[in-house]
């Protein structure tokens, strides 16, 4: 019989518990992932009991609590705080999403079970390692490139032309999406993923960019864009309400439109 051994580091154990302070009038459990790869223990659970009564609505509101009032050990990353920069976006019960704009109280369950997003190497705790993930969105070169002169003032744009871009420029580069998709987790080294691609879109249908045909030689590719098959998981997750699947599909039709 073939026996499977699990690589180190892959199997969750039971952590610390954190009792509810004395004196809270309303408590809800939070169960966070805790993890410390300088470290030889495993990954594990870590169970806290917080006052909700004491903190703000929104999953990063009670992790700040912890952290400033329970264990400062614990490490997630935050910035804006009103889902504008995407720095905290982790697993929020089972869901891909962003701590600060996500209430606690819309989690289902008895407990707020948080986890670092999915297949993606762990820095420590909830902070993953998008350090691919950007090298892929830099790989579609997001910047405008044209050989006509920089206008002196600002460069105008048709209002038909501007709105193609809407559902695209407002992307936050969170990776909700991409890792939520298991094409990317299985071929993330090749496959660009949905946030990659729905920016590479934005640019090829900005009617002021001019390398079209060079983006678009660049993405034809079996894995780099093919690996997509439309499930849907990056539109369901994206906090910005966003469709990274419908603008692959215009990636791919654009492919088909000038070859024919």
């Amino acid at each position: 019989m073939v026996q499977f051994t699990l690589p180190r580091n892959s199997k969750v154990g039971k952590g610390k518990h954190f009792p509810v302070p004395a004196g809270a009038k309303t408590v809800k459990t939070f169960k966070v992932y805790r993890y410390d790869p300088e470290t030889s223990a495993n990954p594990r659970w870590d169970t806290y009991e917080v006052a909700v009564d004491q903190c703000g609505p929104m999953v990063l509101d009670a992790l700040l609590h912890i952290k400033n009032t329970m264990d400062p050990t614990l490490a997630f990353r935050r910035s804006c705080r009103e889902g504008v920069c995407g720095s905290c976006a982790m697993n929020i019960g089972g869901r891909n999403t962003l701590a600060c704009t996500h209430a606690w109280d819309e989690v289902p369950g008895e407990a707020v079970q948080i986890s670092p997003l999915p297949h993606m190497p762990v820095v420590k705790d909830l902070v993953p390692d998008l350090t691919l993930f950007f090298a892929q969105y830099a790989s579609i070169e997001p910047w405008l490139q044209t050989d006509t002169p920089t206008p002196q003032t600002e460069w105008g744009q048709a209002p038909q032309d501007r709105a193609k871009l809407d559902g695209l420029y407002e992307c936050i580069l969170c990776a909700c999406c991409s890792t939520s998709c298991p094409s990317y987790w299985w071929n993330g080294d090749k496959y660009l993923g949905p946030a990659a691609l729905l920016q590479a879109y934005r640019w090829l249908v900005d009617s002021r960019d001019e390398a079209t045909g060079a983006r678009l030689d660049d993405l034809e590719d079996p894995f780099k864009l093919y690996r997509c098959h439309t499930i849907m998981n990056c539109a369901q997750v994206c906090p910005k309400g966003l469709n990274p699947a419908k603008a692959i599909a215009g990636i791919k039709r654009m492919l088909v439109e000038r070859v024919v």
